[in-house]
């Protein structure tokens, strides 16, 4: 596929992350993404694995660098390890790095496969090594399945980074030793404000943590020095001292970081989301199956970069508040 021109926003931001959802299913329940009985897609409106390769193939040519596969949890995905195989082909050829954010359930099954593919480092969510937390927080008791991944990973070589929502009254008090264990076993961390997206059972006002308040504590702890490190997405990070470790934070509320944005996000039916917390989107998949996939395609990326929001509305400051947005984070891509 022949190179074209990057995509470049009218705020003159040049977007080289794609975030790109594999599948709206999960294995896991957790309070805070989704509801118990959360209503998954049907199969049929979902992007084939070909599909899916296609349209990465498409933006890596137009000045996507880095590509994180997402979910749900993309593991749960058959057969997603071709797709994987297939990306890592382009590392090297317009591709700098390929990625995934996964809850670990599934990684000592495949963590041998993603590193042989390419893959040098992942993401796992893990928000707390109580397992009786976790299984209460997840609505399933799969801790013991998660570190067995995590401790996989690590054995094949992938860079472990842990993320963790931060959560007031839930997993709070704990996040200091959550450090520390991530740290100890050589993993980066980061900590993430809950986001106000998708209905679900409980009011997510009651358990928001703002990271500021968070990092005071800390500070209180450790000694926190600023790190010029980035990862090619929102998190600022600091090095800790005493843990000798990096941990980062994602502040979508507390520290708006929108002037920067460098991705999108496409969902499992191949919908274009400019902006996690805009509604705006472009339709990919009928750009894909129509007669002239090229020509739609870079029509639909034109409409795209001239509709991309300047910033997101995410605001939790009362009980009771409405989502920013009603798709759920599982919906739209992690």
């Amino acid at each position: 596929m022949s190179s074209a021109s990057p995509l470049i926003d009218r705020f003159a931001r040049r977007i080289t992350y794609l975030r790109l959802s594999v599948t709206d299913r999960c294995d896991l329940r957790c309070a805070y993404c989704m509801p118990e009985r959360m209503e998954f897609l049907p199969k049929a409106e979902v992007l084939s694995l070909e599909e899916l390769h296609r349209l990465s193939l498409h933006f890596i040519a137009r000045g996507v660098r880095k590509l994180r596969l997402t979910g749900g949890e993309p593991l749960v995905r058959r057969d997603m390890i071709d797709l994987v195989r297939a990306l890592g082909r382009k590392l090297g050829d317009g591709l700098d790095e390929l990625t995934l954010t996964t809850n670990g359930t599934r990684l000592a099954e495949f963590a041998d496969d993603l590193a042989a593919a390419g893959v040098k480092r992942i993401n796992v969510s893990l928000d707390t090594l109580d397992r009786a937390a976790f299984a209460k927080l997840s609505r399933r008791d799969m801790l013991p399945q998660v570190l067995e991944g995590i401790a996989a990973a690590k054995e094949a070589g992938l860079k472990v980074k842990i993320n963790a929502v931060a959560l007031k009254d839930i997993n709070e008090a704990e996040l200091p030793s959550l450090i520390a264990w991530a740290h100890g076993a050589g993993h980066d961390m980061t900590l993430i404000e809950v986001m106000p997206l998708g209905e679900v059972e409980g009011d997510r006002f009651d358990h928001y943590l703002p990271l500021d308040a968070v990092r005071r504590d800390l500070e209180r702890r450790w000694t926190l020095t600023a790190s010029d490190a980035r990862s090619g997405g929102p998190a600022r990070y600091v090095d800790i001292a005493e843990t000798g470790g990096r941990l980062g934070f994602i502040t979508p509320l507390t520290g708006n970081f929108c002037d920067g944005c460098n991705r999108v996000r496409v969902t499992a039916t191949g919908q274009l989301y400019m902006c996690l917390g805009g509604e705006g989107r472009v339709d990919l998949r009928a750009a894909l199956r129509s007669d002239d996939p090229d020509g739609a395609l870079a029509e639909c990326f034109a409409r795209a970069m001239g509709e991309k929001q300047q910033r997101h509305s995410f605001v939790i400051d009362k009980p009771g508040g409405a989502p920013a947005v009603s798709r759920h984070m599982s919906t739209t891509g992690g």
